[in-house]
């Protein structure tokens, strides 16, 4: 009698770091309790006496809140972190596996470069799956003959790659990544000559893939359409080629486009292949209410992973680790995603962007250890039940219910019974019945009259008709978990306090008005606490000290410039003032910007709306500490903290001074931003001249 099988999967607390954090929190939070005893005896006399400004006082006060709250809400993912372990080696022979479904988002060749979007298909199509049980899908929201055409190129190239990465277990599913690597082949075929042989002839092949996806990709920008019907096709092979199972099924899906139809870019794109089964208002970055459509009537697979078209695969055994926790049945019947950590590929050693993501890492680290983390968007395996929201179907149910639900398509509703099987002929060359059906779920109409919700994202969860279902949905969360998925929402609120203590503390330096000389020693625990806690999170992680810096300035660019543009476009969308828009990001690679990336030297060629609250803030606490130093001489004892307060923002933030005033490349910020920024923070200090008064 055969003994219990070992486990899939496991769970180990961190227990080290669970002591660290709980520790941190005790202490901190005695000290912010402190904080604000100091501050609640000390108001009433502010406002009586006058011998503090009233204005200034509040405003920091009221940041000291802010920033106290949110930090409470983050301390939340720090309570029980854990670490999962998967053991792929132990899954069920693959007969026995599951199929999965693969789709991934593109939109525009011009800023989304094929050949970048090509290696994320084929690194799927190189999954270590069973070919007959993985399907890719790419959704091409430009519906651009450019893409179409690379696809095809793309599934030609695949028939030489996907079975030598399988052959030579090549650790690298996608061919870019594993070209520019210095990994040859699994141990056991080191030295082999057919190796060797197969390799150059794969090589070769691929010159000639990116050779042609350069022809192809002439005039991009022009093959983008905005008034297009649905196009679906089915990767084949039109010479009957006898190894056709051995490559994944590969499909190019175009959902038709009309002028004056409302789209939702990707995440429209995505809910041609996935829909939303509850009235909701999430953003696919948010949202786990979906449902498949175009796949359901071709695959039907019962779990899906979703890439964007510049996340390849970076694990081929991805697909394998997920089926580790999906087949535990103590465990499956409570998961409905599995998410994958995002992470850019050829970091710089000094990742000045903060690419390695540690603060959502950590975070996902502290989710696991309640009931799981957030959706990312991207990167992570589904269930198709769990979207449908649904279990097994039974045959009295109500047709017309169902299809006011998931739409007019009776194939696509046949899909949700479980008995329900593909109509695919095996040369993978659908019938014009089921073109027909295809060209229907496509269509830019088939949402109207269904329950397809609206979206949003960020704030405007809160502000929108749909917000209730998120309420509905955190009531059936931890306190916890709530606290967890409140601090990701909320983050843009950030800009509140931020902005508040890198306003005023040095325009009352300035004016040698103290506002934190009381607690210095206390304000003083609490920032370095913090900042030590950062060092400890870093080098638990494995990264070098310096990274705490790069993360710190990253959270600071982002704090003063996107979550002030996120607060102001969710608060005018609110309004009606102003309609949340989607825009495509380029991934476009400059041979400069790369360059000064590898050399840990920032690029400053974005958008002035973004570099001058950013440069504004750093000028105006520049001049406030060289000129308060002589305040020091005055009032050392009072002006202390708030002068060591506008150093720390000079120092962190060295780069925006060289960008400014020290560097001549082409990457430097330009004097049109930095003279716009001076006059900026002239305003804002005088603004904030007048609080002095009051």
């Amino acid at each position: 009698m055969d003994g219990p099988s070992l486990p899939l999967n496991a769970r180990r607390v961190l227990t080290e770091s669970l002591i660290l954090n709980r520790l941190y929190m005790f202490v901190n939070g005695i000290a912010i309790l402190a904080l604000f005893y100091y501050r609640a005896t000390t108001l009433l006399r502010v406002i009586k006496t006058r011998d503090t400004p009233v204005v200034p006082y509040l405003i920091v006060i009221l940041s000291e809140i802010f920033l106290t709250f949110l930090w409470v809400l983050y301390q939340a993912s720090r309570w029980r972190p854990v670490k999962l372990e998967a053991y792929p080696e132990r899954l069920p022979e693959d007969e026995k596996l599951q199929p999965v479904d693969v789709f991934i988002c593109t939109a525009d060749p011009s800023k989304e470069p094929s050949l970048g979007v090509m290696n994320t298909v084929i690194s799927a199509m190189a999954l270590d799956y069973p070919p007959d049980k993985l399907a890719v899908y790419l959704q091409d929201d430009g519906g651009s003959y450019v893409t179409l055409n690379a696809i095809r190129e793309a599934w030609k190239f695949a028939r030489f790659w996907v079975p030598f990465r399988r052959k030579y277990e090549l650790k690298i599913a996608c061919p870019a990544a594993y070209f520019s690597s210095k990994e040859s082949a699994h141990q056991k075929f080191i030295g082999s000559s057919e190796f060797s042989a197969e390799k150059k002839i794969v090589e070769k092949k691929y010159a000639e893939f990116q050779e042609a996806l350069e022809k192809n990709s002439v005039n991009a920008s022009a093959s983008v359409s905005r008034d297009h019907s649905p196009v679906i096709e089915v990767m084949t092979d039109e010479n009957g080629d006898s190894n056709l199972k051995e490559r994944p099924l590969l499909v190019y899906v175009a959902r038709e486009k009309r002028p004056g139809h409302p789209h939702h870019f990707k995440g429209g794109a995505l809910n041609a292949l996935v829909n939303s089964l509850y009235p909701s208002a999430f953003d696919v970055q948010f949202s786990i209410q979906l449902r498949l459509r175009v796949s359901a009537v071709i695959t039907n697979a019962p779990y899906f992973l979703v890439l964007d078209c510049d996340m390849y695969c970076y694990n081929p055994l991805s697909a394998r680790l997920a089926m580790c926790f999906y087949l535990d049945t103590k465990i499956a019947p409570k998961i409905a995603w599995v998410q994958f950590p995002q992470k850019f590929h050829n970091l710089s050693e000094h990742d000045i962007y903060g690419g390695s993501l540690n603060a959502i890492y950590k975070s996902n680290i502290g989710l696991d250890g309640l009931r799981g983390p957030s959706i990312y968007g991207c990167n992570f395996v589904m269930t198709r039940e769990a979207i449908y929201g649904i279990g097994k179907i039974e045959k009295e149910v109500d047709l017309n219910k169902l299809k006011k639900s998931f739409g007019s398509s009776n194939e696509f509703i046949k899909s949700l019974y479980k008995s329900y099987k593909p109509q695919l002929p095996e040369d993978r060359k659908p019938s014009a019945e089921l073109q027909k059906e295809l060209q229907l779920l496509a269509s830019c109409t088939y949402d109207n009259g269904t329950d397809w919700g609206e979206e949003a994202s960020g704030l405007q969860i809160f502000f929108c008709r749909g917000g209730c279902y998120y309420k509905s949905y955190v009531a059936l969360l931890s306190i916890l978990e709530t606290m967890c998925y409140a601090a990701g929402i909320l983050e843009s609120l950030y800009v509140l306090p931020v902005y508040g203590l890198a306003i005023i503390p040095p325009v009352c330096l300035l004016y040698g008005i103290p506002l934190l000389q009381i607690h210095t020693l206390l304000f003083a625990f609490i920032f370095l606490s913090a900042r030590l806690k950062h060092v400890q999170e870093t080098i638990a992680f494995g990264d070098p000290l310096r990274s705490t810096v790069y993360e710190l300035r990253a959270w600071m660019m982002k704090s003063v410039a996107c979550y002030l543009y996120a607060v102001l476009n969710g608060i005018l969308d609110r309004l009606g003032l102003h309609e949340a828009n989607f825009s495509l990001t380029s991934k476009v690679v400059d041979d400069e910007q790369e360059t000064r990336f590898k050399q840990g030297i920032y690029d400053f060629q974005v958008s002035h709306m973004l570099l001058i609250p950013i440069c504004s803030l750093y000028i105006l606490n520049l001049a406030a500490f060289i000129i308060g130093i002589a305040r020091l001489f005055q009032k050392s004892d009072e002006l202390l903290a708030q002068a060591v307060l506008s150093l720390f923002v000079v120092i962190v933030n060295y780069h925006l001074l060289e960008g400014m005033f020290l560097r001549k490349d082409k990457g430097r910020i330009a004097p049109s931003v930095t003279l716009l920024s001076i006059a900026t923070s002239a305003v804002i200090l005088g603004c904030g001249s007048l609080l002095v008064f009051y």
